[in-house]
This record gives structure tokens, C-alpha cells and sequence, in this order.
């Protein structure tokens, strides 16, 4: 399993490397809307008892507020960012009640919730600078990864078992130290007070678990164990990209707060 996960990230990373470094930005912008259309369509998924109809009903709803942001409503971006920081915040207390019941309009709702403002907030990292689009993406890596290794290792106290067995708290500290360390040299190769970002990437960090979480969430109470299975050993796009919708927004709010632009 280990190898087929490694295979299939490097083969992204690849994907990823191209549409950003190859592709005009207005071609990677467009994609990366493609993606979370495709995000959109698992997110369907998780309906209640959802027919092909519905599917492509709510992924139609999905597409058409990332267009009309993207076209229509740029200005909206940092209200979708504060939005989404509300959302984020709202499930992580979720987190602690769950098991419950989650009423098919607020499975509707959620959706665009993660993925629109995810957009938005994707979009402006990429304008402001691939540097700043790449750092986040680092960040939420050094999570998974440190949380994968640490959690292989040494994992003993679950995380959170009715939502995801697998997660424990030691992987949770193994993924936190890899990004503290990981904030630390960027902050010295930036010549950035690191009593700022490292706290801050700290924060995003624990803000992508509990993307990770959430979606997770709406999967066991869908009844299904991944997204999808585009990703070989990893799932589908809702799999790779839960976390980063989670992380992106405060990173980039954060950015304009802290002054680290």
C-alpha cells in the first residue's frame, strides 16, 4: 500500500508541477476549478440516497457559483474566506458530538461551504504568488506525512475513532513538529520572525485535520470509505484535496493579518 500511495504522489506532484509552471495561469486557474468540479461531483455523493439526476444537479449548483465568483464576483473573495473560516470553526465543534445525524440540507449546504471558498482562496495564493500557493500546499503535506509516519510508528491514542479510526494523537504531534520545523526554515531562509509564522503555519495545520476530519465525517455517514478512487492508495479528489480546502482560506486571510505578504 505504502508504495502504490508513494507512486500515485509522485505522479501528482508531476500533474501538479506542470499546471503550474507550464500552463498559462488563466489555463491553471481554470483547472484548478475543473478540480474541485470534480470535487463537487463525490461531494454528491454524500446526498441522501442521491440519483445520477441530483448528482449532476448539485455538481451544475457547484459550478456555477465557482464561475460566478471567478467572472462575476471577484470582490466577494474575502467575505468567502471569512465565511469559510466560520465554517471550519463550526466543525470543528462538530467533531466532538459526532456520531449525529446530518440532515440531507445540511449535506447540500456543507459542500459549497468547503469548496467554493476553497476556490476563491486558491485563486488569490496563485495571483499573489506560486510561492505563497506551493507554501500552503507544503504545509498541509508535512501534516499528512509527519501524521502518517508518526501515527505508523508510534500511534496509540486514537484521535478521534468514530470519525477516523485510524488517526491518533501521536501522529497528530508528528505531523505539528514536521510543520513547526518546516515554518522554522522557511522563516530563516525568509528572514520572517518565526514567533509569527511558525505559530501561524501551526494553526493552519490544525485547521487542515479538521478538514480532514469533516469530510471524513460526511463519508462515514454516507456509508463509504473514500471519495472516490481516482488517486490509487489515496481515494478520490475530495480525499487529497479535504485538507487543503480547510487550510487554504486561513492561510490566506492570514497572510494579509500577519503582514507576511
Amino acid at each position: 500500500m505504502l508504495k502504490l500511495r508513494v507512486i500515485t504522489a509522485v505522479v501528482s506532484l508531476a500533474a501538479i508541477a506542470v499546471a503550474l509552471f507550464v500552463f498559462p495561469p488563466r489555463i491553471t486557474e481554470i483547472l484548478i476549478g475543473l478540480l474541485l468540479l470534480a470535487g463537487a461531483w463525490e461531494w454528491s455523493g454524500f446526498l441522501i440516497r442521491p440519483r445520477v439526476t441530483e448528482r449532476s444537479l448539485y455538481t451544475v449548483l457547484i459550478g456555477t457559483c465557482l464561475a460566478l465568483q471567478y467572472f462575476v464576483l471577484p470582490e466577494s473573495t474575502n467575505a468567502l474566506l471569512l465565511l469559510a473560516c466560520a465554517w471550519w470553526f463550526a466543525a470543528f465543534i462538530w467533531t466532538f458530538s459526532f456520531p449525529t445525524a446530518i440532515p440531507g440540507a445540511v449535506r447540500w449546504l456543507a459542500g459549497f461551504l468547503v469548496l467554493v471558498p476553497s476556490y476563491a482562496a486558491l485563486i488569490l495564493l496563485f495571483r499573489l504568488g506560486l510561492e505563497y500557493l506551493l507554501f500552503v500546499l507544503l504545509i498541509v503535506w508535512a501534516a499528512d506525512a509527519g501524521a502518517y509516519f508518526a501515527g505508523k510508528t508510534f500511534g496509540r491514542v486514537k484521535l478521534a475513532p468514530s470519525i477516523s479510526p485510524g488517526k491518533t494523537w501521536e501522529g497528530v504531534i508528528g505531523g505539528l513538529v514536521l510543520v513547526g520545523l518546516l515554518a522554522f526554515g522557511i522563516a530563516s531562509l525568509e528572514n520572517v520572525d518565526p514567533a509569527v509564522l511558525v505559530p501561524f503555519c501551526l494553526a493552519v495545520a490544525a485547521v487542515s485535520i479538521v478538514g480532514d476530519l469533516t469530510v471524513s465525517m460526511f463519508k462515514r455517514t454516507a456509508g463509504i470509505k473514500d471519495s472516490g478512487s481516482l488517486f490509487p492508495g489515496h481515494g478520490g479528489i475530495l480525499d487529497r484535496i479535504d485538507s487543503v480546502a480547510a487550510a487554504a482560506p486561513l492561510f490566506a486571510l492570514g497572510l494579509g493579518w500577519l503582514d507576511l505578504i
